[in-house]
């Protein structure tokens, strides 16, 4: 799910600092709310994904040169006071490593920065046609609206590249304030080992997130705006449910309950549905967890490794955890405390 995405929430972050406050989210649990038959399709479905649960882990690996150990946090990138209880338990782990990963650090933040202010075409549209006009006046109205909630003129918004609105689009308006305050897990991670002198590296360069959404075609950006439209209504209820499956340790409920959402959505079949899901989980997490696997195996030779990174890289066929199996590593929920 796209905010799971930690680039995009540093590119938003770089725009939200200067607008308006928002109220926190107050909404429902939506998956609370299913009735039987659905949430009993849900629980299927979440249950035939491996490691589908817990949100904190441990690889091990037997090589000619000792033991290779990773530990692995999933995050969430908003803040949240239950996040203490979190840093606590990894704690321990975090003062015995070697390395700890993320998947941006300080010099890629700076980086992502620096090449937004070289280069604002990377964020904005400076040829061709704007939003407004490939838009249908009803859709746009419907944009500008969703904007204004979140503090951004519609003058502004018509000029932002259409991957990124829908980013901004999928981050409720009542999240902003957490965004804004940039400390989440991962960053609370990376102020504990600036303070410890461990050294911080990133899984992948600051610039992933621009060919990532650069491969997309018009047209699927456009459905991106259109998917997150269909549920700017409910957007404090998604918030709530997020926060709520992550710190159950049920982040891949949430990506599978998101995907049988949509199956509802206007103008939506499940084909059609299924299809837009499987681009997006191969573009957004499967191909960067592949990429990740021989960085996490080069960190855990030079010692212990601590990876953090948003909780849905952690379950599923293609996820951070069958992908290292594969790779020779035993791997063992660890505890982390409930919330």
């Amino acid at each position: 799910m796209h905010r799971f995405v930690s680039a995009l929430s540093a590119l938003a972050a770089l725009l939200f600092l200067a607008l308006p406050a928002h109220a926190e989210c107050k909404g429902a649990n939506l998956i609370a709310a299913l009735p039987p038959a659905e949430r009993a399709e849900l629980d299927a479905a979440v249950a035939a994904q491996p490691h589908a649960s817990g949100n904190f882990w441990q690889a091990t690996r037997r090589t000619a040169a000792g033991e290779e150990r990773i530990w692995l946090i999933g995050t969430y990138h908003m803040d949240d006071p239950r996040h203490a209880a979190t840093m606590a338990a990894v704690g321990p782990m975090l003062a015995r490593a070697r390395t700890l990963l993320v998947e941006a650090g300080p010099e890629e933040q700076a980086a992502l920065k620096a090449a937004l202010a070289k280069d604002p075409a990377l964020m904005f549209v400076y040829d061709g046609p704007t939003l407004p006009e490939r838009m249908a006046a009803a859709e746009w109205q419907a944009v500008t609206d969703a904007m204004r909630t979140r503090g951004v003129p519609p003058f502004l918004a018509a000029k932002f590249q259409p991957w990124y609105l829908s980013m901004l689009l999928g981050m409720p308006a009542c999240a902003m304030d957490k965004m804004k305050a940039a400390n989440g897990l991962d960053a609370q991670l990376i102020a504990q080992a600036a303070v410890q002198g461990l050294p911080v590296r990133a899984l992948e360069p600051y610039d992933t997130v621009f060919s990532l959404f650069g491969s997309l075609t018009a047209d699927q950006q456009l459905g991106m705006i259109r998917s997150a439209l269909a549920m700017e209504s409910q957007g404090a209820d998604y918030a709530v449910t997020l926060a709520d499956a992550y710190f159950a340790g049920e982040s891949r409920q949430i990506w599978e309950f998101l995907r049988l959402a949509s199956h509802k959505l206007p103008g939506a079949t499940p084909a059609k549905a299924e299809a837009e899901f499987a681009m997006m989980e191969e573009a957004m997490m499967m191909a960067r967890n592949r990429a990740w696997i021989p960085v996490i195996e080069a960190a855990a030779k030079d010692g212990p490794v601590l990876a953090a990174f948003g909780a849905l890289h952690l379950p599923g066929k293609e996820g951070v955890l069958a992908l290292l199996e594969r790779q020779g590593y035993v791997v063992e929920a660890l505890p982390l405390p409930s919330h």
